[in-house]
């Protein structure tokens, strides 16, 4: 008798795959020590829970056949890219347009305090679904007109490849919702140093996997508290 198996899934001819990799935890914040800044973009480096994170991903993702890793401008995906791009001998390429969401008014770290103090202007922004709820922020439309171009190089110089992108939750939230037409904050909340999984079609992005952490859960467990 004729059987029918469920297949695994195959990578379309010429589509490129892309691991989505959010950064290690940065460093705190404090009241009166903004984080520096580059390009409006608050750049802290990482804690070292995060550089612990950075080791974690290089170890989960060295046997994996990546072809290229990009980073953005920020240095704390520079750090997170680091042990593995070491593993495998290749040089991050830096991807600016993947960097986090411009949080306007709030950046250099004020955003972290807005939120741990349920500021009404955050707890709006959550409501609503729009980062530029928050003066001078970024909105949907600017925020999804550069990461989709973004994408869109990396897919045309890598077709029938894997790539590794090292960014930002908010990145990683926007680029998951506007491939399952999901509301705009549905995937917001990546854990740091986590993994997801997508697959760049001409016609359409793939979601494969979100917030895959595995490689993180005795770190999680820790200490991560203090």
């Amino acid at each position: 008798m004729r059987e029918y198996r469920q297949n695994r899934f195959v990578r379309p001819p010429g589509a490129t795959e892309v691991l989505l990799v959010r950064h290690g935890e940065s460093r705190p914040v404090r009241p009166g020590e903004p984080f520096p800044l580059v390009d409006g973009h608050g750049d802290p480096e990482l804690s070292e829970l995060g550089r612990q994170q950075a080791i974690r991903v290089g170890e989960r993702l060295k046997g994996e056949p990546i072809d290229a890793i990009y980073v953005t401008n920020l240095r704390r995906t520079a750090e997170t890219a680091g042990p593995l791009a070491r593993h495998l001998g290749l040089e991050p390429r830096v991807e600016a347009d993947l960097r986090e969401v411009h949080l306007g008014e709030w950046e250099g770290g004020l955003f972290r305090i807005k939120a741990h103090e349920n500021d009404p202007v955050y707890l709006k922004m959550q409501q609503e679904e729009r980062w530029d709820a928050i003066p001078g922020a970024e909105s949907h439309d600017v925020l999804r007109t550069r990461v989709s171009g973004a994408l869109q190089r990396i897919a045309r110089n890598h077709p029938d490849q894997l790539v590794a992108a090292f960014v930002h939750g908010g990145i990683v939230g926007h680029i998951l919702a506007q491939a399952s037409n999901a509301r705009p904050f549905a995937f917001n909340g990546a854990d740091n140093g986590s993994i997801s999984h997508i697959v760049i079609t001409p016609e359409r992005i793939m979601v494969r996997r979100f917030n895959d952490s595995a490689h993180l859960l005795d770190l999680v467990s820790e200490g991560s508290m203090t």
